[in-house]
């Protein structure tokens, strides 16, 4: 089970089992609601420390590893072919080698595709003109 809903159901739990202490007191119940929240809180930040830091732990495991895809995806649009291969999780090792070494493939490729419809379009690409 993830630390984080380890946490959350403890705090869960916590408060379920202060606000039914407090059920038999003749309170308010917002007034007992809000007495067994403070309350819950209180004794998670002691009884629940242990799963509190294991969940802090993941999400800064998923921090970091979310701003390295980050600073990776970045690379790879700055033009760095190996950043952009690297995070290539559809083609293999030897795939990706291929395509970054031949770029005129990718020409010919994207020709193929999809610039039919018009020749004047294709010419205005090749003098780097945007239509």
């Amino acid at each position: 089970m993830s630390p984080a809903v380890k946490y959350t159901l403890g705090r869960l739990g916590l408060f379920v089992a202060v606000f039914a202490l407090l059920l038999p007191v003749p309170l308010n119940f917002l007034v007992k609601a809000m007495i067994a929240l403070l309350a819950s809180a209180a004794f998670s930040y002691f009884l629940l420390a242990k799963w509190r830091n294991e969940m802090a732990e993941q999400l800064g495991t998923v921090a970091q590893r979310r701003q390295a895809e980050k600073e990776r995806l970045r690379a790879a649009l700055a033009g760095d072919e190996a950043a952009a291969a690297a995070g290539d999780r559809a083609a293999s090792p030897a795939a990706a080698g291929d395509r970054a070494a031949s770029p005129a493939a990718a020409d010919d490729h994207a020709a193929s595709a999809g610039d039919l419809a018009s020749p004047a379009a294709s010419n205005d690409k090749a003098d780097g003109k945007a239509s």
